[in-house]
């Protein structure tokens, strides 16, 4: 059993050696500080694990048993932004708690994990508490001994202070305690984290080699892409495939392998989230392979279809079975929403008892088998592959060319088939078919969108135009079909209440309510798409 503490501290280090970093300013002068109490002195030890390759640090992640202290046991650290991270804890064992290997799995996948430093700690503890007793924050000295355990064998010391604020306090606070530290002669720490200190000073000197000349104009594929392309996590160099390749820019290739490498980065991170069911993580997820297997399409004058197809058909088997717990997630929200805003008189039955059994049931199972998933060969092998073709990637003769030239050809073929789509959508008359290609609509308009974030740091303003207006398009369609699968829960939670010889009086209301709903996405769908072939007219290359 493991439970999770959001951890924000800071840490700081002596200026220069003339400051003593054991010796603290009057911290009674902080605004809302009313005494610093000492809590005394306490030995902590700690071993710290990861591969022998160190993914784990590279990735700013920490894993160690420690033992001293009120919290012995294993702790895992998941970054979340600067000095906060997401510290979960599992009690003391012999081997490390298998909850913390899945948390990580994504990172090492079946690299063994190893002892690599050992840290032992005399701290002395204070808390700075306000008039009324209450902690808020906790101050720590810490003297430092680090041993190298694995790759090396070096040793090393040093003395910090360490300040985590206390549980629903202001992150605003800690700025008037660095302040007052600062003046007395305090700065921040070089280093992120104890462990990546100790692995840098304890380090084995390089052996001396004859460098190569550095690649004229080289950039490296993970560093070239704008935040609007999704979420990143972050540098992260293939783990086992070693490093990411490098093309040269402004080429077709450097957009579309940067945000594939943004794409696989999100993947490996929001593994972690996913499994441990963090809001909005599976969906994210879900996106991210969506993204891929859509550049993968889109661009398949870039990428050689022979290498990439079979890596897509495994991103369309993730998202499925991504999908089996998001599509219970919105269903879910969505059907609550709808009985939410009725009034009592218009429920009839048991109906929110029968929505969360039906809930449960979905999602219960859902859930079980996805962590089966992302703990499977299968699933490994698939990071593997993409980590492989990021740093081989199959170049075709486009690859090299103008990359405005490349995208705006993509975008015009995407948009083409989008066309067709949307007006044969158009042309039916309401009802499954129409349905069906309003579905189909919205998978290629997702396509379209992700095909322009790609160009996001090469075509600038007509890219960011387009992905707004494929966007706006692909939100309407998404909450038709949104629409249409709650419509088909509604008939399934209903034939359950009859077979239960429960009223199904409310679900048909609510069915007429989406139904409604439906007709308006539909009635809103040619205004949206005029907006959309306005918007992506210069991506397109058209006027």
């Amino acid at each position: 059993m493991a439970d999770t503490k959001r951890e924000i501290e800071r840490k700081y280090e002596a200026r220069g050696r003339d400051t003593d970093a054991t010796s603290l300013p009057d911290l009674t002068a902080v605004g809302g500080v009313s005494a610093l109490v000492h809590r005394g002195v306490t030995e902590l030890d700690a071993v710290y694990y990861d591969t022998a390759d160190q993914r784990l640090a590279a990735a700013s992640i920490t894993l160690r048993r420690r033992t001293g202290g009120d919290d012995a046991g294993w702790h895992l650290k998941l970054p979340v932004a600067d000095g906060v991270r997401d510290e979960i804890r599992a009690p003391l064992s012999a081997g490390v708690p298998r909850v913390l290997v899945g948390l990580v799995r994504s990172r090492i996948r079946d690299a063994p994990l190893l002892p690599v430093v050992r840290l032992r700690s005399l701290r002395d503890v204070h808390h700075l508490v306000d008039s009324d007793g209450a902690l808020l924050a906790e101050l720590s000295v810490d003297v430092v001994t680090a041993d190298r355990l694995s790759g090396g064998d070096g040793s090393t010391g040093w003395t910090e202070i360490e300040v985590e604020l206390a549980d629903d306090q202001e992150p605003a606070f800690l700025d008037k305690v660095e302040k007052k530290l600062k003046k007395g002669g305090l700065r921040r720490s070089k280093s992120a984290s104890k462990l990546a200190r100790a692995l840098a000073e304890t380090a084995p000197a390089p052996v001396p080699v004859d460098a190569p000349e550095p690649a004229a104009e080289a950039v490296p594929v993970s560093g070239a892409v704008s935040a609007e392309a999704g979420p990143a996590s972050g540098a992260v160099s293939a783990p086992g495939a070693g490093p990411d390749a490098v093309v040269p820019p402004h080429t077709a290739a450097a957009p579309v392998l940067a945000y594939l490498t943004v794409q696989r980065d999100a993947l490996v991170t929001l593994d972690p989230a996913v499994r441990r069911d963090e809001h909005d993580s599976v969906h994210r997820m879900r996106v991210a392979t969506r993204r891929m297997r859509s550049t993968f399409r889109s661009y398949g004058k870039v990428l050689d279809r022979a290498v990439t197809d079979p890596i897509a058909d495994e991103l369309k088997w993730l998202a499925g079975e991504l999908g089996v717990d998001r599509d219970a997630e919105v269903l879910t929200e969505r059907l609550t929403g709808h009985l939410t805003g009725l009034p009592r008189t218009l429920t009839a039955g048991p109906v929110r008892t029968r929505l969360r059994t039906w809930a449960h049931a979905r999602r219960g199972g859902s859930r079980r088998r996805l962590i089966a998933v992302l703990d499977g060969k299968r699933y490994l092998t698939l990071l593997n592959r993409i980590d492989a073709l990021l740093a081989a990637p199959p170049l075709l003769p486009a690859a090299h060319r103008d990359p405005a030239k490349v995208i705006h050809k993509a975008a015009a073929k995407d948009f083409g088939k989008l066309s067709a789509l949307v007006e044969a959508a158009l042309a039916r008359p309401r009802g499954p078919e129409r349905d069906l290609a309003m579905h189909d609509a919205r998978k290629k308009a997702k396509r379209l969108r992700y095909a322009a974030e790609a160009a996001l740091d090469t075509l600038g303003a007509p890219a960011k135009d387009a992905v707004r207006g494929a966007k706006a398009l692909q939100g309407l369609l998404g909450e038709h079909q949104d629409s249409v699968m709650t419509r088909g829960a509604l008939r399934d939670i209903a034939a359950q209440a009859q077979g239960a010889h429960e009223s199904s009086f409310t679900y048909g209301l609510v069915y007429g309510r989406e139904e409604h709903l439906a007709a308006g996405y539909e009635d809103a769908l040619p205004e949206a798409w005029e907006e959309a072939q306005r918007r992506t007219r210069e991506i397109r290359g058209t006027r």
